[in-house]
Formats: C-alpha cells, sequence, structure tokens
C-alpha cells in the first residue's frame, strides 16, 4: 500500500469561483490533479486530502465535488479546512460519503494497518482573544485525535496526523502543536493552507524526527505527495 496526500483542491462544481482568477498557473489544475492520481495511485492505495475540499456552503452542494474525488482510484481520507464552510455535521458527513471515503475530525480512522488522525488547528499567527481561545481548543482537539489513535493502535500500525492549518509559524519553530505530535509515536504529519509562489514554505520540514509535508496542491506543482513513511 502506498500513501500519498494533497491538499486545498477548492472545487466548485456548484459555485462560480474557479481558481485560475488566483492566477495562470491555476488553469486546468484539477485535470492536472487526476491525471497524476490516476497514473500513481491504485486502488489499494491510500490518499490524505488536507482541507479545503469544496467552495460549496452546504453539504449537498459539495457532494457532487466528493463525488469526483470518489471516483478516483485508492481510498480517501479528508480533513475539514478552513474554506469547508459546508461541513457541519461529522456524522451527516459520514453517513453521506461514498465507500471508500472517510472523513477525520478530532478523531482517528484505521485502513489496513494505517492510522490516520487529525484536526483543522488554526492559525499560529494570530493573537486575538478569539485566535487564543482557538489555539487552546484546537490543541485540545488535535490531542484526542490523537489520543484516539494510541487507542486503536496495534503492532505494526502506522499513524499519520493530518492538520489544515501549518503546525509552525513561518520560522518552523517548535509550537504548542508540534509539542503535541511530538508526544505520540506518530509516522508523518500532512498539512496545507499555504498558497502563492511568495509565501514563507518548505516543502518537508522535519521535527524531532517526524517529517511535515507540505501538502498545498499549487506549492507542490498540482500533483500528489508521496509519504514514504507511510507506505508498506
Amino acid at each position: 500500500m502506498k500513501v500519498f496526500a494533497v491538499s486545498d483542491l477548492h472545487l466548485g462544481s456548484r459555485c462560480n469561483k474557479p481558481m485560475d482568477i488566483f492566477g495562470d498557473g491555476w488553469s486546468g489544475y484539477w485535470d492536472n490533479i487526476r491525471e497524476d492520481w490516476k497514473n500513481k495511485v491504485g486502488e489499494e492505495d491510500v490518499v490524505l486530502i488536507a482541507g479545503d475540499v469544496s467552495w460549496a456552503m452546504r453539504l449537498e452542494d459539495a457532494l457532487p465535488d466528493i463525488d469526483e474525488i470518489a471516483e478516483l482510484p485508492g481510498k480517501k481520507v479528508i480533513l475539514r479546512g478552513n474554506h469547508d464552510y459546508w461541513w457541519q455535521s461529522y456524522k451527516r458527513l459520514t453517513d453521506a460519503l461514498p465507500c471508500g471515503m472517510y472523513a477525520v475530525q478530532n478523531n482517528a480512522v484505521r485502513i489496513g494497518g494505517l492510522l490516520v488522525c487529525g484536526s483543522r488547528l488554526w492559525s499560529l499567527g494570530a493573537d486575538g482573544e478569539h485566535d487564543k481561545t482557538m489555539l487552546q481548543r484546537e490543541e485540545l482537539r488535535l490531542r484526542l485525535a490523537l489520543d484516539d489513535a494510541k487507542k486503536q493502535r496495534k503492532d505494526g500500525d502506522k499513524v499519520a496526523v493530518m492538520v489544515h492549518y501549518p503546525p509552525f509559524d513561518v520560522s518552523f519553530a517548535d509550537s504548542r502543536f508540534t509539542d503535541a505530535i511530538s508526544e505520540y509515536d506518530v509516522s508523518a504529519v500532512v498539512y496545507g493552507h499555504l498558497h502563492g509562489k511568495d509565501v514563507r514554505a518548505k516543502r518537508v520540514v522535519n521535527k524531532k524526527g517526524v517529517n511535515y509535508y507540505l501538502t498545498s496542491c499549487d506549492l507542490v506543482g498540482y500533483r500528489l505527495v508521496e509519504i514514504p513513511e507511510l507506505c508498506d
């Protein structure tokens, strides 16, 4: 089994928000991702999608985008991003997901010997009172997800952590989120959210022996990122 990751697909089959308004690089991006996906992914492989799946505002409007993803090879795990306003009820979403698709929200799901856990997180660069509250809340949610993975873990399992916001600031310094992750035996972390050629980003950052993979689709060339630590 191979494991790949991508994020920030920003699909919009039910809304008029084409991504090429953000630059020519986005023109035809979904076709490029799908072609790469079909060339890389087998039916037993896994693709982690770390947030910002669809521009839709309601679940029923996001389902056509979800169905497009479901038609591609492999098993898929999605996480809520800051633009996934259609993601309101976890139960309602999981009941509506097609076969072979999973969602994580402050918990862990198992696919064979792979446990995928995660939470959305929050921007570490924000310092308002609301932001401080959200950072505390998201640390708690991340720990709930990690604890769920620890509870389910069996000998030989690999653990992937999927978050949307970067778990460190622009200096890549340790944070409350990387500190929490370091307390668990995690195989790899994937995240997204960052966009644009001028953003300060690295494709891989290592923290205390764990690789953190940036997967924002525009910053990785509109291709899936293979996560070798999670592959059999």
